[in-house]
């Protein structure tokens, strides 16, 4: 995701690193690869310019001198992380502020009108907003008011059978009756929130325009959110630019930006329309859906991950007591196949392996950001683990050759597979076990909460106490050399 962007401020940090005096002509050269970088993301042209142009200006007249003031003292910073910040805080204000609430009050019923092109994820970003919606504590009905799309209407009624949401639908009436009839009758059925899933083009035409006018003059509702597809670039500002023209959007939610390495929709958008980005669409999943949050998204472009929405996602699908219990194993070092089985399946839960890594701050490290991981390799992964026995899975250093051997034939794996698999345990379970005996800075590094880490700290082991008697002869002894030594002279 975002790997063209992310490019271009990685070759930027890497003109600007080791600088101790910044010059003019550095900055230059670290700007036009910034530039070169969101052009090539399908950044709009004049968001590019504006963006560079303020990038620029604060660090020609900031960055030159390396002291900066805090707390009323002037401390020293390093060019190359002032840089970052100034680039971070200009994304986070070309990307904000930030409003992901819908409009809900004033009626019984309140409509949420779906719009977009087709093939831009609308049917299946309408159920997700329902879902959403539902976990809110109301009480949501889709509509199925396109009647264009072949298999629309029974896509939606598999969706809301699948999230147990019921689905309106009225064959023979135009799409602004259906809407109007589905907000009647949803106070019958004691639905207070109504989706509609209209229509879609594969261009903006009058036809499809009016027909969503007519739709929004016949129920009045109260969010109108565009459906945009990432993928298609630059060409999503001006359908988004059409749109609200148009209907008066409430806002936006993009989708299948984890497939884009450009991601330019997602810096221009907002800029360009001056209406706000309120969703995320993550993937074809359900619970695929992430409210809006610049600061993750700034922080992802420029190589630091995004921890506090891989904190979210890992709420979502686990059971708190049940992570403390897990994170204290793992750190004593007692931590067993059965255990990283239960991980991987949370982590199935949480969306796709490269969007988790993606969150991860790789970039700290010296490691490469956009890195792919095929999802395939949990399913031999699991299929190692369940072709041990109880035993094996309890004390992994019993696996001898022999072991091994079974272990391959019977999951169906080369030995190579099952061999790696033991050897990446292993040492991941050394490393978990010295972050537990005390390395609480590994854990700041990376981007663990003090408190947390400090939680963490209390249940790993501790070191052995010292010999208390053993620690007062030493005492003694210094004590009983330095009056000898006073003694002799």
């Amino acid at each position: 995701m975002l790997e063209l962007i992310s490019d271009g401020f990685r070759k930027a940090q890497d003109i600007l690193q080791g600088k101790v005096v910044i010059q003019e002509k550095h900055i230059e050269d670290a700007v036009k690869e910034i530039r070169l970088s969101l052009l090539e993301a399908d950044v709009e042209f004049h968001v590019v310019k504006e963006f560079i142009d303020h990038v620029k200006e604060k660090a020609l007249g900031e960055i030159v001198h390396t002291k900066v003031a805090h707390g009323g003292k002037k401390m020293k910073v390093s060019p190359e992380n002032h840089f970052v910040k100034i680039c971070y805080d200009e994304l986070v204000g070309l990307m904000g502020p930030v409003d992901t609430s819908l409009k809900f009050g004033g009626r019984a019923v309140n409509a949420v009108m779906m719009v977009g092109l087709q093939g831009s994820g609308k049917t299946t970003t309408t159920a997700k907003i329902a879902r959403f919606s539902q976990e809110q504590g109301r009480k949501p009905r889709m509509v199925a008011a396109d009647i264009c799309r072949p298999a629309a209407i029974e896509q939606l009624k598999v969706l809301g059978n699948r999230l147990d949401i019921p689905v309106f639908h009225a064959p023979g009436k135009t799409p602004p009756q259906i809407c109007r009839d589905a907000m009647e009758a949803a106070q019958f059925k004691g639905c207070n929130v109504v989706l509609f899933d209209t229509a879609g083009r594969t261009i903006v035409d009058d036809t499809l325009m009016q027909e969503l006018e007519d739709i929004k003059a016949a129920t009045n509702p109260e969010n109108i959110l565009l459906v945009v597809d990432a993928m298609i670039g630059q060409e999503s500002v001006n359908v988004a630019r059409e749109f609200d023209r148009r209907l008066d959007l409430s806002g936006f939610i993009l989708t299948k930006l984890d497939g884009d390495a450009r991601g330019g929709a997602a810096l221009s958008i907002k800029e360009v329309t001056k209406k706000p980005v309120k969703f995320l669409g993550m993937g074809e999943s359900l619970d695929r859906i992430e409210e809006f949050r610049p600061e993750g998204l700034a922080s992802r472009i420029l190589g630091h991950g995004d921890i506090v929405g891989l904190v979210k996602d890992f709420e979502e699908v686990m059971d708190e007591k049940k992570a403390e219990e897990d994170a204290e194993k793992l750190l004593r070092g007692d931590f067993t196949f059965d255990d990283f089985l239960k991980q991987l399946k949370v982590m199935k839960k949480m969306g796709s392996l490269t969007d988790i890594i993606g969150k991860l701050p790789l970039g700290q490290f010296g490691l490469p950001q956009g890195v792919k991981v095929d999802d395939r390799e949990i399913v031999w992964v699991e299929a190692i683990i369940n072709s041990m026995t109880t035993h094996e899975r309890d004390h992994p250093d019993c696996l001898n050759d022999s072991r091994i051997n079974r272990i391959s034939r019977g999951c169906g794996q080369p030995r190579q597979k099952v061999v790696e698999l033991i050897g990446r345990f292993k040492t991941m379970r050394q490393i978990m076990q010295g972050l537990g005996m005390g390395k609480k800075k590994v854990l700041g590094k990376l981007g663990v909460n003090p408190s947390i880490a400090n939680a963490l700290e209390k249940g790993a082991p501790r070191p052995p106490k010292k010999n208390l008697v053993d620690l007062k002869r030493r005492k003694d002894k210094k004590k009983a050399a330095k009056k000898a030594k006073k003694r002799n002279r």
